[in-house]
């Protein structure tokens, strides 16, 4: 067994009925060219053969008796793959909109928690001779780099073994005697480094208010704590509507260098500049910068297939400026100041204070958090970038033609936006609410409109018209 750790706990307590906190994988596999059957039978005999190399398939969560403590994975356990591999079709003519569609219909239903906390869904049906490979992964599980690796392991990527062979079962459930002995000594643990984690918190918020004295104001950045309303914030209902889109990763990375900015920044500043179109549409004025909860990965491991080594980063967004090259400038700016501000807290110190949420409470609390009507001060939505396969890879011998991955919407936010590159794509995934848009792939193709703005203000002259 093993201790969830504080960030992969409070994804768990955070879950409510309106809220669910598991993400989405998923892999558009190419048969075109595929010279055997590729069917659900085959990859179920893949999964099933590679299990024992995706240990987070097999962990089933245990709680401690009378929330003493944060819950425990119990690791190796058995794997009905009957109820965790289901098969569907999706509608003629089986394009992009109608694979969103039935994705939004899995993001709708949460994991039943006396299971280990996956699912996968084998889609047929697809234009061009193409299936999908849905993964529903619960986001205690892994965050964006352990998923990433994850589906390394269950890809043939080029050079890697795969080791292939059954699945040995050897979880044993303990008694309550000694799930209360191990959250005892791990209390005691905590306990001792405390003090530490304290005082750290403390140099942290110091060595922030001093730096921001340094920098002074900068009326076109939105305030921390201060992010205004929106049409995308309220609170979220249940029903999940998803939507994805695909840019060039060459031209994003010809217009970053061509701007002297990183790639991160074209992603925010497309985010931004959709963002703005959106603001216009809906709420009929864009005159204040959104604020972006952006996760920073502290652990890039590429060995790490689990938990969540995570931090987090608030970005300012410059939504009420129209000129793109001024926008993205801003964007630059504001997320220079995020990562600075990040170091300067401490990039590992928010996954150690968040151990300290204590397993009795939190679980109200979000829940009043997720019914809670007024106002969110402290982001308008989640927006994040995570780094995929660099080398195209196959299934089975078939080939994976695009990677999409989405996150969790949070309180407050009908909107989560995550970006996934893979190969030669950077792939754009917007999962929200059936309240928030008309059609969720307004956002994608904002983004998409916004991406191609900024690369013909930048010069190029290949952008669509």
């Amino acid at each position: 067994m093993k201790r969830l750790n504080g960030m992969d706990a409070m994804l768990l307590y955070s879950e409510t009925p309106n809220l669910h906190t598991h993400t989405l994988k998923v892999a558009i596999v190419d048969l075109a060219d595929h010279p055997g059957d590729f069917d659900f039978e085959l990859f179920r005999r893949t999964l099933l053969r590679r299990l024992h190399r995706l240990d987070p398939l097999r962990y089933k969560l245990v709680d401690i008796p009378w929330r003493l403590h944060h819950p425990m994975w119990l690791e190796n356990c058995d794997v009905d793959l009957d109820y965790h591999l289901r098969r569907l079709r999706v509608p003629s003519p089986g394009g992009r909109r109608e694979l969103d569609g039935v994705i939004g219909d899995i993001a709708t239903a949460p994991l039943d928690r006396g299971r280990p906390l996956w699912e996968f869904y084998f889609v047929e049906g697809l234009a061009g001779q193409r299936i999908a490979i849905i993964g529903k992964l619960h986001h205690a599980l892994a965050d964006g780099v352990a998923s990433s690796n994850l589906l390394a392991r269950l890809m043939d990527l080029p050079g890697a073994a795969q080791d292939e062979r059954d699945n040995d079962t050897t979880c044993v459930s303990p008694s309550k005697g000694e799930l209360l002995r191990a959250a005892g000594r791990d209390h005691a643990q905590q306990l001792a480094a405390m003090p530490r984690v304290l005082a750290s918190a403390f140099s942290g918020v110091r060595r922030l208010r001093h730096r921001a004295r340094e920098r002074g104001t900068q009326p076109d950045l939105a305030r921390m704590l201060h992010a205004p309303p929106t049409f995308i914030n309220h609170v979220v209902s249940p029903v999940r509507t998803f939507a994805t889109a695909t840019l060039s990763l060459a031209q994003v990375k010809e217009t970053s260098k061509s701007l002297q900015i990183t790639v991160n920044d074209v992603v925010m500043a497309s985010a931004a500049g959709a963002l703005r179109q959106l603001l216009l549409r809906y709420d009929g004025s864009a005159d204040r910068p959104l604020v972006a909860s952006v996760p920073a990965s502290t652990d890039r491991s590429s060995q790490r297939i689990s938990g969540n080594e995570l931090g987090g980063m608030a970005v300012s967004l410059p939504t009420h400026i129209d000129d793109p090259l001024e926008r993205v400038k801003l964007t630059a700016t504001s997320t220079a100041i995020a990562k600075e501000n990040n170091e300067l807290f401490g990039p590992e110190l928010y996954g150690k204070l968040i151990t300290y949420l204590p397993p009795f409470a939190a679980p109200p609390a979000f829940g009043w958090l997720a019914r809670r009507n007024s106002q969110t001060r402290l982001f308008n939505l989640p927006v994040s970038n995570v780094v995929g396969p660099r080398e195209p890879g196959q299934l089975a011998g078939a080939p994976v033609s695009e990677i999409y991955s989405a996150g969790p919407l949070i309180a407050g936010c009908g909107i989560n936006v995550t970006v996934w590159s893979y190969v030669d794509q950077l792939n754009i995934s917007v999962i929200a609410d059936d309240r928030t848009l008309g059609d969720t792939h307004e956002m994608t193709d904002a983004m998409v409109c916004a991406f191609h703005e900024i690369r013909s203000a930048a010069g190029f002259s290949d952008t669509p018209a």
